[in-house]
């Protein structure tokens, strides 16, 4: 919903775009926040998506970008997990956040299921021998990991950063192949992949 000077005062989602909006407008049982929204709205924009989840996140997103001042849900600072992938470390590990920042990492995402998103995580570090340490220090010792086979122990100069490399790019084209392949399923409207 927009206001004279264009500007989004409320972001919403629907099933029945006519049944959400005539809700508005009815005479009973409305806040006082609601009808002063009603009275600044002047025209409406929506954007068609392919199901739920999509709009789902696209309404979080839109809220999070525009902070229109009738939604009060959303505005705080929860939001969709992504899978970060560092790849400006030499030693790079695969983890999940909520936070996508100006840093050259690889963001991919949003996960409208947070745990769609841990089951990835989970099945790359079985499938890769990647670092599982959020905390990397360059040891004498490796840990755990290492010895039971799912670490190569960069932690102890074990492997090359190119061999480790190797296995950092396999699962960006892991995870960029299973975006696109979302994005081709969900079609155009929203658009899921790199961050």
């Amino acid at each position: 919903m927009k206001d004279k000077d264009d500007n989004i005062i409320y972001v919403g989602k629907a099933i029945s775009l006519k049944n959400r909006v005539r809700q508005y407008f009815r005479k009973t049982n409305k806040t006082a926040r609601i009808m002063k929204m009603v009275s600044l709205i002047d025209h409406f924009e929506y954007i068609v998506t392919d199901n739920e989840a999509e709009a789902l996140i696209l309404e979080c997103n839109l809220i999070k970008k525009n902070r229109p001042k009738f939604n009060v849900l959303l505005k705080d600072d929860k939001s969709y997990p992504y899978i970060k992938v560092d790849i400006n470390e030499d030693y790079p590990t695969v983890y999940i956040t909520r936070r996508i920042k100006n840093d050259g990492a690889k963001y991919f995402g949003p996960y409208a299921n947070p745990g769609s998103a841990k089951e990835m995580v989970d099945f790359i570090k079985k499938r890769f021998k990647i670092r599982q340490c959020r905390n990397f220090k360059s040891n004498k010792r490796v840990c755990l990991n290492y010895h039971i086979g799912r670490c190569l122990g960069p932690c102890a100069n074990n492997v090359p950063k190119e061999e480790y490399r190797k296995q950092i790019d396999q699962i960006i084209m892991l995870l960029e192949r299973k975006a696109r392949c979302n994005k081709k399923r969900n079609g155009k409207t929203y658009e899921k992949g790199i961050r």
